[in-house]
């Protein structure tokens, strides 16, 4: 009896847990601390921003995060030329609900041309209302093509390509998000920044962290304060948000306009519930218990399957199940199972083994998902850095998925 009643109170504690101990040292945001970000048309209160992620942030996952409270929700990556070309399948990277809005999505390219025609086309027949530029991406497909994370190290380049998607876009505001440079011997983040300001970008977000890094070590939140000293357009940071604590210790401490979430919120769309409690002054509501997550997993699965197609879509499913699940009691078995699901009903019942009443692991708040820890060497064109000034407009392919 006096061990059903132990266990009951700590079932009782552990259910009221909402943050880890670090979070729980942060304030809530205090009346008038901070203020909305404007983008052209949108209004975002709280500042924050869901990051595009390649082949996570289609509408499926971004419908859910919007009625968490996500003000902005932001398309995965999309090529310019195929899409100016309209490609079915970049097309398709490029579709949104008919009650999104919002509509914004980011477009990569190499060449001012394509950027321009491809902002035409989503502004005339996507009918977006924000584009950001993808500077930042650090897989090997894109840097050796001298995109992504390579092109800010060549600024006039660079600024060909902002001033093109700017021209064409309007009203529509553009945004680029970037990393810190290539390498710890190649920093450029505020020489891009200032670029971006002066071709007329709306705001720009940073990456805390250099292509080399890939998602490894501490974001170094230092560079993005040193970002917002040195443009006077909103500066979004980006990199270890993994609780709502975490997006107004970051702004507290760099003083930057917002946040973009990336990792932090997969297999957690309801961090934008807690930010929306946080930035509104309030500590965020108790985390969810197991059997609430698996309610929210299988509807983003079901939406997906509506999406996609139930076998394409499950089967791109099966890592977002994996993140739901991180941390639950012998996930790693669970993992393997959730590896072959290939149906909504099959994914319902591999879970519906679960404690439905067991608490959110209190060690899984803070635990990254997705992209592993490792560095890596940079792969660019040959002799990419030995002229900055160079405007060559390098070889475009199709890197939709790239990252």
């Amino acid at each position: 009896m006096i061990e059903r009643q132990l266990y009951a109170r700590l079932h009782a504690f552990v259910l009221t847990i909402s943050e880890s101990p670090i979070a729980s040292q942060v304030s809530p945001a205090e009346p008038n601390e901070f203020e909305p970000v404007i983008l052209g048309a949108i209004r975002l209160w709280p500042p924050i921003a869901l990051a595009p992620m390649a082949g996570v942030t289609n509408y499926p996952f971004r419908s859910l995060c919007r009625e968490y409270g996500a003000p902005l929700c932001i398309g995965e990556m999309i090529t310019a030329r195929p899409l100016a070309e309209q490609v079915r399948r970049t097309l398709s990277l490029a579709s949104f609900g008919i009650d999104e809005t919002p509509r914004s999505i980011q477009l990569y390219g190499t060449d001012p041309y394509w950027i321009s025609e491809a902002v035409k086309f989503l502004v005339a027949e996507r009918g977006v209302n924000h584009i950001d530029l993808n500077f930042g991406c650090p897989v090997r497909k894109v840097t050796s093509q001298g995109g992504g994370a390579a092109l800010p190290h060549k600024p006039r380049l660079l600024a060909k390509i902002i001033r093109a998607a700017v021209t064409s876009a309007g009203s529509v505001p553009i945004t680029t998000k970037f990393r810190m440079g290539i390498d710890d011997q190649h920093i450029v983040y505020s020489q891009t920044g200032r670029v971006a300001q002066e071709e007329g970008c709306a705001a720009v977000t940073l990456h805390a962290r250099t292509a080399a890094q890939l998602y490894a070590d501490s974001a170094d939140w230092n560079a993005i304060g040193e970002l917002k000293q040195s443009v006077s357009i909103p500066v979004f940071g980006n990199g270890d948000v993994w609780e709502a604590a975490d997006a107004v210790r970051m702004m507290r401490y760099t003083h930057c306009d917002g946040v973009v979430i990336g990792r932090g919120c997969l297999g957690k769309p309801w961090l934008f519930r807690d930010l929306q409690s946080f930035f509104g002054g309030k500590r965020p509501p108790c985390a969810p218990t197991v059997g609430e997550v698996v309610d929210v997993m299988l509807e983003h699965a079901t939406r997906q399957a509506r999406w996609l197609g139930e076998d394409i879509g499950l089967r791109s499913f099966r890592r977002q199940a994996a993140w739901y699940t991180k941390g639950f009691r012998a996930s790693a078995m669970l993992r393997q199972q959730l590896m072959h699901v290939d149906s909504v009903e099959k994914l319902r019942l591999i879970v519906g083994k679960l404690e439905r009443d067991a608490p959110f692991p209190p060690a899984a708040l803070r635990v990254p998902r997705c992209k592993d820890s490792g560095t890596q060497r940079v792969v660019l064109p040959p002799g990419y850095l030995d002229n900055p000034d160079d405007e060559t407009i390098p070889v475009e392919h199709d890197c939709s998925d790239g990252g």
